[in-house]
């Protein structure tokens, strides 16, 4: 009859979009999963497979941002820390069985010295560094209220919880349980004070930078590699209005994986 289902019986496929850098490994990857499952518009997906290593995650999370569709991430790149394990085999099983995890990305603006104003999301850091051989000086305001009035470092820079084990992590920063609300701010080779590795802030907290004699000592702002340069200040926040919704296989969700990284 027509509108019946020839096979109701059948499971229904969900659709799904691949997405991959231009890594020849990742592009062979794409090319061997449509051959196998299709490959729907970006329009009509309900799940995007990205193909990459965690910039290309990055990429495709910014890229998707409007559309409110899950992203799971298969690895072909080098560390792969928001992505899955790769294989051709039982995809529609890992998706179906799949957790997912809510991400709320930093919203960044930053003036520059010409008083241009730049804005930006940034899923994992938003990071100050100095452009020059000379250290930075910054003071820094927490939700209005001056709490370092000079910082003399290489930089300076604000994480979220699923970017602590990034830059963060390597500057010596806290890593950050996913399902905490607080935000690390984290210096980078602080040199006054001393030895100073930050705080731990409310995701609620609106973080100040404002540089001090910029034209001496000149310093970049940068956000998911969108740099801004020579810049005066910059302002960071959660952006809870955007949502990023990363898929995991069972047990091996970001969770466990900043628990994992503590014990290398």
């Amino acid at each position: 009859m027509p509108g019946t289902d020839p096979n109701p019986t059948a499971p229904r496929r969900t659709p799904i979009v691949f997405l991959a850098s231009q890594a020849p490994v990742a592009q062979k990857a794409r090319a061997d999963l449509v051959a196998r499952y299709g490959d729907a518009p970006l329009s009509q997906a309900a799940v995007i497979v990205a193909l990459g290593g965690d910039g290309f995650m990055l990429e495709t999370l910014h890229a998707t941002q409007a559309r409110d569709i899950p992203v799971y991430g298969m690895n072909r790149g080098t560390v792969g820390f928001l992505m899955n394990s790769f294989d051709l085999e039982d995809l529609p099983a890992r998706l179906e069985a799949a957790q997912e995890t809510v991400l709320n990305p930093l919203a960044m603006t930053a003036t520059d010295i010409e008083g241009r104003v730049h804005d930006a999301l940034a899923i994992n850091e938003v990071s100050l560094l100095r452009e020059g051989p000379q250290a930075a000086r910054l003071r820094i305001t927490v939700d209005g209220r001056v709490r370092m009035e000079e910082l003399v470092c290489d930089g300076a820079l604000v994480a979220t919880p699923a970017g602590s084990t990034a830059y963060n992590y390597s500057a010596h920063g806290p890593i950050l349980p996913i399902g905490a609300d607080v935000l690390a701010l984290t210096a980078v080779a602080a040199f006054r004070p001393r030895r100073w590795r930050g705080a731990l802030l409310p995701k609620s907290a609106v973080v100040r930078f404002d540089v001090l004699d910029p034209q001496k000592r000149p310093v970049m702002a940068e956000g998911d590699g969108q740099s801004v340069r020579d810049v005066i200040s910059v302002e960071i926040r959660s952006e809870v209005s955007v949502r990023h919704r990363l898929m995991f296989d069972p047990g091996h969700g970001l969770e466990e994986r900043l628990i994992r990284e503590q014990f290398f």
